[in-house]
């Protein structure tokens, strides 16, 4: 099963990242990519380089950012596992480095499952 998992950050300290963290980020992306977890994985730029498009009352509109959400959507990964537990302790590794390693940052992963093929067959 494939997932993807992003990642919000609610409170970002000052500042760029720490290296320890930056490293230990890495380090724990090459063991996932090693197992065969890791298929891909980007930070994304800050919402005001983006623009959103929806469909609204039949009427197609485009906005560009930044986006008035207070979390700011920052990085996905697609992990492709056995069981969505998996899935959702690769993503509590991850959380839990910035935890760790940048006092004062508080955010959430969402680990959500991507439909297959299969998941549209027909009925046998």
């Amino acid at each position: 099963m494939r997932y993807l998992v992003t990642l919000k950050v609610t409170v970002q300290p000052e500042g760029p990242p720490p290296a320890d963290l930056m490293e230990a980020i890495v380090k724990l992306g090459q063991q996932a990519t090693e197992s065969g977890a890791l298929l891909d994985q980007s930070g994304l730029a800050p919402s005001a380089e983006g623009a959103r498009v929806e469909v609204s009352g039949g009427r197609l509109a485009v906005t560009d950012g930044p986006f008035a959400e207070a979390k700011e959507l920052i990085s996905y990964a697609i992990y492709e596992v056995r069981s969505k537990e998996e899935a959702v302790e690769w993503a509590s590794r991850f959380v839990r480095l910035h935890r760790d390693l940048w006092p004062g940052w508080e955010g959430e992963a969402d680990v959500l499952r991507l439909f297959a093929p299969e998941d549209f067959a027909p009925p046998a």
